[in-house]
């Protein structure tokens, strides 16, 4: 039925230094903006072939009624070297660990405070093993 996460939609709290935490510091292209009025209230960006991340303008602090996310994770292949290359740019990233479904992980933070994991899958990961993961 389903073939594949089309996209997050995510709120921004400044849609500029969004913009430019996804674009210049993370390296994705931008698919296209979203104006209303003559005025920019979104983007989408490109995470893959066929996976966005559409951006919106979101006034005002998150809030419990309209959160802005919880978290969304980017699929990397070389953990090790996402996390060198975004520690070169500024970013504050976690350190590397191996999570309880067999996929390595790190966390930075968006401009608007959304947690962005990012995983590095393994032959033996449950994503693909089916493997059922125990959390403590």
């Amino acid at each position: 039925m389903f073939k594949r996460l089309a996209h997050v939609c995510i709120g921004a709290t400044d849609l500029a230094a969004t913009e430019h935490f996804y674009i210049d510091l993370l390296g994705m292209d931008k698919a296209f903006d979203f104006y209303r009025d003559d005025r920019q209230i979104g983007f989408y960006l490109r995470a893959g072939e066929s996976t966005f991340i559409e951006v919106f303008v979101e006034p005002g602090a998150p809030q419990e009624e309209r959160p802005l996310i919880r978290h969304f994770c980017l699929e990397v292949d070389d953990l090790e070297g996402a996390i060198a290359a975004l520690k070169s740019k500024g970013i504050e990233v976690s350190e590397k660990k191996l999570g309880g479904d067999g996929a390595w992980q790190a966390w930075i933070t968006d401009p608007a405070g959304i947690r962005i994991e990012l995983m590095q899958y393994g032959q033996a990961s449950s994503q693909f093993s089916g493997r059922r993961v125990e959390l403590s």
